[in-house]
Order: C-alpha cells, then structure tokens, then sequence
C-alpha cells in the first residue's frame, strides 16, 4: 500500500511552474525538494492542501493567482537608473539586488531590463499579476525520521529552487 501524504511524512517531489496565459514554464526545480508535510510548508498554503491524500507517482496540478499571495503589483517599486550608477555586478537580468531603506527594510529586487544606457529593477514578487498553474510531481512518501522531524526537511541536502516561488514571510 502506498503511503500517502500527511503530517509528519517525508516528501520528496519536482514541480514546474507554468504562465496559466502564455503557456511558458516561468521555473522548476532543478532535483527533487523534499521537506517534512506540516512541519516545513515552504510552497504556498493552496499548493500544501492540494498535496494531501497523495501518494508517490501521482501528479497534480494547482492553478494559484499570483495576487492572493503575493498582493497586486506595486509599479512604486519599479525603478530605472543610468547603468553607470549600478555596480558592474548586476548588469545583468535576472540579477537579484537586495536593497534596503530608511527605516532598514530589506527587499530583494530582480534586474528585468537593460540597455546600452539604463537598468531597470523591480521589487514585485514576478509571480505579482500572474495566474500560474504548479505542476507537482510527488516522487516519494514516506515517515520523517526524527532528524528531519527537528530540520523539517532533507538532511545535508540542499535544493536549487527559485526563491520568487516560496511562501511569503
């Protein structure tokens, strides 16, 4: 009998994330993500409950509006530059900036265009705006060990994910 997903198992899964308008895969994991169900929700809450009651093999698809979760776009947060005024380091798009203001706030912005003379930068979660649909593949379900019980995730193992697609803090 195949385990299924609950509290307290360990999942391992990969997912795409797809433009719902456009059809273009905005990102994916690039190997497996694993994390302990109800102790470590690190996608989106609508993603976690759809997630429940499946088993390794199954694959599913969790259509989310960017705004629910993240908010609707705030173009106060889109700024352009001179290139000469943007140190080397981030000219290029797709380069995360981590900026901070007056009162010590820190928010990441992601360079999304440049030319011979400006750089723009924006400060909206690029999933802002968006309907995108998930497609979760679930590869293994099984029960956490106590390790990762206390880590909430996979030991020693480090997944590259996009970080625009994990849940807002």
């Amino acid at each position: 009998m195949n385990e299924v997903i609950r509290a307290g198992k360990f999942v391992e899964l990969s997912y795409k994330v797809t433009d719902r308008k456009s059809g273009h895969v905005l990102t994916r994991v690039e190997f497996p993500l694993g994390y302990v169900h109800g102790h470590n929700e690190i996608l989106a809450p609508s993603v976690h409950m759809q997630l429940e009651g499946k088993s390794a093999g199954d694959i599913i698809e969790v259509a989310i509006d960017g705004n629910q979760i993240f908010g609707p776009r705030d173009e106060s947060l889109v700024f352009t530059d001179r290139i000469e005024n943007v140190p080397e380091e981030y000219r290029q798009v797709g380069a995360s900036i981590l900026m901070e203001n007056d009162a010590g706030q820190t928010r990441s912005f992601l360079v999304t265009h440049m030319d011979d003379e400006t750089l723009t930068v924006d400060g909206n979660n690029p999933l802002c705006g968006r309907e995108v649909v998930f497609t979760l593949e679930i590869l293994t379900v099984r029960d956490a060990t106590s390790d990762e019980m206390k880590a909430g995730g996979a030991i020693g193992v480090s997944p590259t994910v996009d970080p625009s697609l994990l849940r807002p803090v």
